[in-house]
């Protein structure tokens, strides 16, 4: 796996296209420079990679938009050693980008095929994060509670099984909303029934899904 001084450069060059877009957190910026997303592509589709757009991968879901990675990450405003959960693991890129920012990450995903494929390049790559095959819905009540949790696919409302896992004080970052179109929710919650919710414009996702495949 080679990630040569073109890449290199083309990820700068994508940077500074997020920058101009608003993203202004260093350290989410400094984490994109350092993971090479072309790795979490098929290959053929290294220049591809730096364009800011999503991209489909396998099990009919798609890699985010690097921009909106940058809002998501930003949004979750992750500290090092928080205990973070990501529902959706996909192609691991996004995991990467929370281990990066120095995150202690639980991930699921429903797909299978997606689960062992994420599962088997983050290793590679030197990421090792706590990844489990499950339904994201049900989050992962274990090893609750979190500090950050982060949905990266489309649901139609805030799984309330999910607001429990969250700590007092802790973020959510989750699109809601129908398909096609979700609103970008940070969810703050302020005490065990109490919870403060913005809305940071409009994105696409895939829609999350329930069960497991």
């Amino acid at each position: 796996m080679l990630d040569s001084y073109k890449h290199k450069g083309l990820r700068k060059r994508l940077i500074e296209g997020i920058r101009r877009k608003g993203i202004t957190n260093e350290n989410v910026l400094n984490a994109v420079m350092k993971v090479p997303r072309h790795f979490f592509m098929a290959k053929g589709f290294e220049e591809r990679a730096y364009q800011d757009n999503a991209f489909p991968i396998a099990a009919d879901q798609t890699i985010s938009q690097p921009y909106t990675v940058a809002v998501q990450t930003s949004l979750l405003d992750v500290q090092k050693g928080e205990k973070v959960l990501e529902i959706g693991t996909g192609s691991g890129y996004q995991a990467a980008i929370l281990l990066e920012l120095g995150a202690n990450l639980f991930t699921i995903e429903r797909q299978r095929e997606l689960y062992k494929s994420s599962q088997l390049l983050l290793k590679k790559l030197g990421y090792f994060p706590f990844s489990y095959f499950g339904d994201g819905y049900k989050g992962l009540p274990t090893y609750a509670p979190f500090n950050k949790i982060l949905i990266t696919a489309g649901a139609p409302e805030i799984p309330q099984e999910l607001l429990k896992q969250l700590k007092i004080g802790g973020i959510l970052v989750a699109p809601i909303g129908p398909s096609g179109s979700q609103d970008m929710l940070k969810v703050t919650k302020i005490s065990e029934n109490e919870f403060q919710e913005e809305s940071f414009g409009k994105f696409v996702f895939v829609p999350m899904l329930k069960g497991k495949n």
